[in-house]
């Protein structure tokens, strides 16, 4: 049997996207699905609304929140200048999950982007740009999820956290992680990994790298971070979760723990004959779509037991994800 549908849930259909974007121009909240994950927006230029979103989430306001525009002409209404890589990289990826930061103008409060000069912006795919036109302003949208815990792909993910928010009901999402954020000044560098990897961004930009270690001011205290999700802790499970490095410790340690649920690659199965298996898929884009929603599952486990997979393509990701979420590595 389905479950019942929430009272703040709405399908998707003419008049709850209409209403929604009623909504965000009167200053309310309104969770809507992406291509990557749920998020929780607000408009991005009306101060008093975005300060609800991190009453809502209970988000630290030193952590600056991406903003989703419709077309080049809103987000000219939000950044100074575009240069040219950003140019190359907007015509490959959008729209699409890739996040640039870029200057910002004056018309952007300084409480989305955590006081820096900098903005994080992107153009989202299908229902949520069709939205973010129909509102008429940029819409700042974090992860529709309480701060620290597992981004919601589903909108009954979005529903256990925010029963009072207006919620679009877009079904699951296509990539189930979030955007990769990138910086193209002083450097190009991979701020975020996610949806786009970094080998498709080198067929474009083959200078772009991954972050190293978060910078730090000359006092020696981390400095505000340039991108959303790269400072606090994320993805956290009502469990612990244990993440192990080699597939032969996990397997001696499940075998030894029986009531711990194992999330596991579907081929991978067959180690686990008397285990509690939630199978994630075996390919990395079914393994990514997947992740969020296993980690916000209500199957019975004592613990999460996950298993790394190779750093390269969305495997990048998934670690970082999964790294974050950890309560321990083995």
């Amino acid at each position: 049997m389905a479950a019942r549908r929430r009272k703040n849930v709405h399908p998707i259909d003419t008049r709850s996207l209409r209403e929604a974007a009623a909504r965000l121009r009167r200053g309310e909240l309104v969770a809507f699905p992406t291509e990557t994950v749920y998020g929780l927006g607000a408009n991005a230029l009306d101060e008093k609304a975005v300060a609800k979103i991190f009453a809502a989430k209970g988000r630290p306001s030193d952590n600056p929140i991406i903003v989703h525009v419709s077309d080049r002409r809103m987000l000219r209404r939000v950044v100074k200048s575009v240069p040219a890589a950003a140019e190359a990289l907007m015509r490959k990826f959008w729209p699409g999950p890739l996040t640039l930061v870029l200057s910002k103008r004056s018309s952007v409060p300084s409480l989305v982007t955590a006081g820096l000069s900098t903005v994080a912006v992107r153009m989202p795919e299908g229902i949520a740009r069709d939205l973010v036109r129909l509102a008429g302003v940029p819409i700042a949208a974090p992860s529709a999820n309480v701060s620290g815990r597992p981004s919601p792909t589903t909108a009954a993910h979005v529903a256990e956290d925010f029963p009072d928010v207006f919620v679009l009901d877009g079904g699951p999402t296509a990539h189930g992680v979030e955007s990769t954020v990138v910086a193209l000044e002083p450097r190009l560098v991979i701020l975020r990994q996610g949806a786009v990897t970094e080998e498709q961004l080198r067929k474009i930009l083959p200078r772009v790298r991954g972050a190293g270690a978060p910078r730090r001011t000359r006092r020696g205290a981390p400095a505000p971070p340039a991108s959303p999700g790269t400072k606090y802790t994320h993805y956290a499970p009502t469990r612990p979760l244990i993440l192990f490095l080699r597939e032969s410790s996990l397997v001696a340690y499940a075998k030894a723990h029986p009531k711990a649920l194992v999330l596991c690659p579907t081929g991978l199965s067959f180690l686990f004959p008397k285990q509690r298996i939630l199978a994630l898929g075996d390919t990395p884009k079914e393994i990514a779509h997947g992740l969020f929603a296993a980690l916000r599952t209500r199957r019975r486990g004592s613990e999460l037991l996950a298993l790394a997979v190779p750093r390269r393509g969305l495997g990048r990701t998934i670690m970082d994800r999964l790294e974050r979420a950890a309560t321990r590595i083995v």
